[in-house]
């Protein structure tokens, strides 16, 4: 059991750590004020590899492993939390072509993917059908050639600015088994998109409903098989949800660093409050639990990497930890900062309200508890 990374693995967190410093941290809050989608400076992750992490190299993607994106999703996410859970549902999507597509499909859509010249999204929520996703009412109907697809998907990031909709819809009977997943262009005639969801957090990314009205799909657009559309996402899913997850600790760690830097300056009854034995261990649990939540994040991703039979029951268990802890994690040290916490000056309440969305996206914490329980009770 060894938990070191490897000189690989280290070179990679250092590579997407300097990117972090240079290219998000500084503008971080600018974006979240000005609702600011940096597709420009996500091009420029894409030019390192990180728009195509997991995805094979027959298309430019990097192959690596789901250890290697967690580590690149903390890193990411400590410089911008919005910006990187964005280019982590990019890679999911990016990857549910690679690993499903017919090798045309693959071949038209996957390099511009992982060059970010083409911007993807994740489509399943439903207005009607959250946590209760097989229950999707988006139809695919078959008309020749053509799928035809009416219904709406809720709470997509990118929708309006994406190229590319990886959208699960119903070509068959009620539940899991009538679900597919087909890729949808922007500029399809029946595309369209609701106004832009004013949001808590996330800020940096733009967030709407996506219409489908007899939208005409190319039959060459499904993904894989009719009826295997869910066991599709829910794939896509177990890696999304370690994403968020790592997308989680580099927020949280930032909190903390800041809360350190804060409480060994800030003075109170004559000395740092950082002195103070109280405090000292709140510092001390937020360190551990971050560490905690690390570690679960990495045992998750070790359980994809190795296709192990219980891969699906850890993620979910790396998603409900990590999250929770990491938001509590970010408030305590807004707490910590006193009103100076609450004020714009300081990344804490940025951090707050991105994190907050975490623990309902990718599956709520509650449905993340059901998956778990299911896979003991099997």
């Amino acid at each position: 059991m060894d938990f070191a990374l490897n000189d690989d693995q280290r070179a990679i967190q250092d590579a997407a750590r300097a990117f972090a410093e240079a290219e998000l941290a500084p503008h971080s809050a600018r974006w979240d004020e000005d609702k600011h989608f940096p597709v420009e400076v996500m091009k420029q992750a894409a030019e390192m590899g990180f728009c195509g992490i997991y995805t094979g190299e027959e298309h430019g993607g990097m192959a690596l492993g789901r250890v290697e994106a967690a580590v690149i999703f903390e890193e990411l996410s400590r410089g911008d939390v919005a910006t990187a859970a964005f280019i982590s549902i990019h890679n999911m999507a990016t990857w549910m072509i690679d690993r499903f597509g017919s090798d045309d499909l693959r071949g038209r859509f996957v390099p511009s993917l992982v060059g970010m010249e083409k911007i993807a999204s994740y489509c399943l929520t439903e207005p009607g059908s959250g946590s209760d996703a097989a229950a999707l009412r988006t139809t695919a109907v078959r008309d020749g050639d053509q799928y035809v697809l009416n219904g709406s998907k809720a709470f997509i990031s990118g929708a309006g600015t994406s190229h590319v909709y990886v959208v699960m819809v119903r070509t068959g009977g009620e539940g899991a088994k009538g679900v597919s997943a087909i890729v949808v262009e922007a500029g399809t005639p029946g595309l369209s998109f609701g106004a832009q969801e004013k949001k808590m957090g996330w800020n940096a990314q733009p967030t709407a409903i996506v219409q489908f009205d007899d939208c005409r799909v190319p039959v060459a657009n499904l993904l894989g098989e009719e009826g295997a559309g869910f066991r599709y996402a829910m794939a896509g899913l177990d890696g999304g949800r370690l994403n968020i997850a790592a997308c989680s600790l580099g927020g949280a760690r930032l909190a903390l660093e800041t809360a350190q830097e804060y409480v060994a300056t800030r003075k109170q009854f004559g000395r740092p409050i950082g002195e103070f034995q109280a405090l000292q261990f709140r510092l001390a649990d937020m360190a551990t639990d971050l560490e905690a939540a690390r570690l679960m994040v990495l045992r998750g991703a070790w359980a994809i990497d190795t296709d192990h039979p219980e891969k699906t029951k850890w993620c979910a268990m790396a998603k409900r930890l990590a999250t929770d802890a990491c938001f509590q994690i970010a408030d305590e040290a807004l707490q910590l900062h006193g009103g100076y916490g609450y004020l714009k000056d300081y990344p804490l309440e940025r951090i707050v309200r991105d994190l907050r969305v975490h623990r309902i996206l990718e599956g709520t914490n509650e449905i993340m508890r059901v998956i778990i329980a299911r896979e003991m009770t099997k």
